[in-house]
C-alpha cells in the first residue's frame, strides 16, 4: 500500500509592507500615551508654579491666654496649645509655615519698606479676667484646654491712630507672646481695617532660660529695616538695638506712649538703618531723665 503523502498548504505570510504597517499601528498608541503624559506633566508643573505665585501674592496682600504675666524674672512659662480657633487665621498660618520655614515671613513687595513689630499685651492693650474691671472696650472668650475664659480688654490710648498712621509707610506685624487662641480674637477686634499684615504668636517665640524671646533674625527681614515696639526687655534681648521700649500700659487713660511712637516712626522712615534712628531717639530721652 502506497502511503498517502501529506500535503501541507503553506499560508502566505504578511508582506514586509504589511508588517511595517502593523508595527506602526502597534507603536502609535504608545507614542500617543507618551505625548499625553508630557502634556499632563507640563500642565501640572504650570499649575503648581501658578499656585505658588498666587499664594505669595496673597500673603503679601493679606492684612492678615494673653502674654504671660510680667515678672522681675521674665515671663511666666506656660505650655502652648495647638487647638485651632475660628477667626484665628489657622489655615493661612499652616500654608505660610509650609512655604516659609520657622518664623520667616513672605517676602516684601518692596525692599525699601520697613517693618514695625508690635507687642500686644501691655503695649497696645491690657486685658484681665473676671471680675470685670470698671473700664474696658470689648470682651473676648477664647477656649483654652477645653475651658471658655472671659477677658476684658482695654485699648491703650492712641492705638487706633497708631495703626492707621504707620500702615501707610510701614509693614505692620504683631509679635506677641500670648497664646494664639486668645491673641487672635483680640486682634480681630483691634484690627477692624485689616492694616496688620501678619501675626506671630507664642509658638513663634524662643524659650531662653524659661523666658519668651522674640528673635527678629528668623523673620526674613533685614535687621536694619525693622523695629520692635515692646514693654518687656526680655522679649528683645537678642536684638536690643532694634527695640523701641515703651512703658507698660494698665489702665491710665491719659497715657501718651503711643503718641511718642507715632512721632518716632514719622522721623525714622528717613533713616537708612532703623537702629540709628532708635539710637538717636533713645539717647536724648535718657539724658532728659
Amino acid at each position: 500500500m502506497v502511503a498517502k503523502s501529506k500535503i501541507f498548504k503553506k499560508i502566505p505570510t504578511k508582506t514586509p509592507k504589511d508588517r511595517s504597517r502593523g508595527r506602526r499601528r502597534k507603536n502609535s498608541p504608545l507614542k500617543n500615551v507618551a505625548n499625553a503624559s508630557s502634556i499632563v506633566i507640563a500642565s501640572i508643573n504650570k499649575s503648581i508654579f501658578a499656585c505658588q505665585r498666587r499664594l505669595i501674592k496673597l500673603f503679601t496682600k493679606l492684612a492678615t491666654v494673653g502674654t504671660p504675666n510680667r515678672r522681675k524674672k521674665g515671663f511666666q512659662r506656660l505650655k502652648n496649645v495647638s487647638q485651632e480657633v475660628e477667626g484665628g487665621g489657622g489655615e493661612f498660618d499652616k500654608i505660610r509655615r509650609s512655604l516659609f520655614p520657622r518664623n520667616e515671613l513672605p517676602p516684601l513687595i518692596s525692599l525699601e519698606t520697613k517693618t514695625v513689630f508690635l507687642d500686644l499685651d501691655e503695649t497696645l492693650i491690657h486685658s484681665k479676667t473676671d471680675p470685670p474691671p470698671e473700664k474696658y472696650d470689648f470682651i473676648v472668650r477664647p477656649t483654652i484646654e477645653g475651658e471658655v475664659l472671659t477677658f476684658y480688654v482695654l485699648k491703650r490710648p492712641g492705638v487706633d491712630q497708631l495703626l492707621a498712621s504707620i500702615s501707610m509707610n510701614y509693614e505692620i506685624v504683631v509679635f506677641t507672646a500670648g497664646l494664639k487662641e486668645y491673641a487672635s480674637l483680640v486682634l480681630d477686634k483691634l484690627d477692624t481695617n485689616g492694616v496688620i499684615s501678619y501675626r506671630l504668636y507664642r509658638d513663634s517665640c524662643k524659650q531662653v532660660d524659661g523666658k519668651c524671646v522674640k528673635d527678629l533674625s528668623e523673620t526674613g527681614r533685614d535687621m536694619k529695616s525693622v523695629v520692635l515696639v515692646d514693654d518687656n526687655p526680655n522679649a528683645y534681648s537678642l536684638q536690643p538695638k532694634n527695640a523701641l521700649p515703651v512703658c507698660p500700659f494698665i489702665d491710665d487713660l491719659g497715657d501718651k506712649e503711643l503718641q511718642k511712637v507715632i512721632k518716632f516712626l514719622e522721623v525714622a522712615d528717613s533713616f537708612e538703618d532703623m537702629r540709628d534712628a532708635i539710637k538717636s531717639y533713645i539717647l536724648p530721652n535718657k539724658t532728659e531723665t
